[in-house]
């Protein structure tokens, strides 16, 4: 299939939308949904520490035409956990950012304790990433110190460190204005999006369902000043690979608009 080109935001796909299914397959539905980038999970398709299904993934991915973006690792700031084997398997994967998770409690209820240690590994992480040439982003998630534009910014300001950066993604429940909001405080920092369309609360919808949100989403995401350089397709309705095509062409309509 011809790669449709979007310009400054690649179309792509978080493996962890078919965790049930082996990378092998997870390639083959990204390749023919006409998709150009794969984060690699790091809880079933490629685990920490296994470089030789890390190259192996990898070159099966560079085979079916795609690309190996990031490595969406499940590495917590604050708890007492290595952060060289998962830099290790990014590195056999060939990817150059690594998704990690600013602590394991939400803003509003972290002590100042755990901002200190979450602040403090976080800094250290990002020293060893960096010497291995590999960046660092923060899952903008509820229950981690990321979990507002506020906060994420918050920590980005604390770690101060540029191999630092921070994904984006829709607060579940937020009105489109509150969601868009949250976006323009962080895009200056913001390296990847993950899309979905949960509504009204984490009940799985078709892109489609959000138009409002994704229209406008991209199209101030397509002018800022630093695009985020992949929007990643993360759950689809039902988990259902056959949804795959369509949910990619409306991403790939979003992008090229």
């Amino acid at each position: 299939m011809t790669k449709i080109r979007t310009g400054t935001i690649r179309p792509g796909l978080c493996s962890v939308t078919f965790r049930s299914l082996p990378a092998e397959r997870v390639i083959e539905l990204a390749a023919q949904a006409g998709l150009e980038v794969v984060e690699w999970g790091a809880d079933v398709h490629v685990a920490p520490g296994d470089v030789e299904r890390a190259v192996a993934v990898a070159q099966a991915t560079t085979d079916a035409g795609l690309t190996s973006c990031s490595y969406g690792s499940y590495f917590r700031a604050g708890r007492d956990e290595p952060l060289a084997p998962i830099l290790d398997t990014a590195a056999a994967l060939g990817v150059d950012r690594v998704r990690v998770w600013a602590g394991e409690l939400g803003s509003a209820e972290a002590s100042p304790s755990h901002w200190a240690d979450v602040i403090s590994r976080l800094r250290d992480a990002t020293a060893e990433s960096t010497a291995r040439g590999i960046e660092l982003a923060l899952e903008f998630h509820s229950g981690t110190l990321a979990d507002t534009a506020p906060t994420a910014l918050r920590v980005l300001a604390e770690v101060a460190s540029p191999a630092l950066s921070t994904y984006w993604q829709p607060t579940v429940g937020a009105a489109v204005d509150e969601v868009l909001g949250e976006y323009r405080a962080v895009a200056a920092h913001t390296s990847a999006a993950h899309v979905f369309s949960w509504w009204p609360a984490q009940e799985r919808r078709p892109l489609r369902a959000r138009d409002a949100l994704w229209t406008r989403f991209f199209a101030e995401a397509l002018s800022a000043p630093r695009p985020p350089r992949d929007a990643l397709l993360e759950f689809v309705p039902n988990d259902d690979p056959a949804l795959l095509p369509g949910e990619a062409a409306a991403l790939r309509s979003y992008l090229s608009n």
